[in-house]
């Protein structure tokens, strides 16, 4: 069973989320959105599909990365979430929620051993297409 299949996403904290937005496109090109820039890439084993990850700046007061004290949280891309989480239940791994589903895939976050919060992804990349389709960062 496949774990982690890739980033899925990089969130940061900041003072200023749009003026940190608006430098990035500015100086390095990142096309922007109301949540940051999602970059679009090519599944390596099915090189025909386009796949998606997302950088997105977050105001420094936010809770979301909580419990973590951490001013970041990284996204993993995986496979079978529901069959994951159980095996990371049985490991010992602290699970902090349960699997959300939205249209665009399930979520679920946990903590590693220095209480970094991870959030786990399983992507239904053709929705982000229709969403993002030449809004990307390529």
């Amino acid at each position: 069973m496949k774990k982690v299949t890739g980033i899925g996403g990089i969130f940061f904290k900041t003072k200023d989320p749009d003026k940190m937005k608006e430098w990035y496109q500015k100086n390095l090109g990142l096309v922007t959105n109301e949540y940051g820039s999602v970059f679009e890439f090519r599944k390596s084993e099915k090189p025909d599909q386009k796949a998606y990850s997302v950088w997105s700046p977050f105001k420094e007061d936010t809770t979301y990365f909580e419990p973590s004290p951490k001013e970041f949280m990284i996204n993993y891309r995986v496979e079978n979430i529901e069959q994951l989480v159980d095996k990371l239940q049985k490991a010992g791994v602290t699970i902090c929620d349960t699997i959300e589903t939205f249209e665009y895939g399930k979520f679920v976050h946990i903590l590693d051993p220095e209480n970094n919060k991870i959030e786990l992804w399983e992507p239904v990349d053709e929705v982000f297409q229709s969403l993002y389709e030449g809004k990307t960062t390529k």
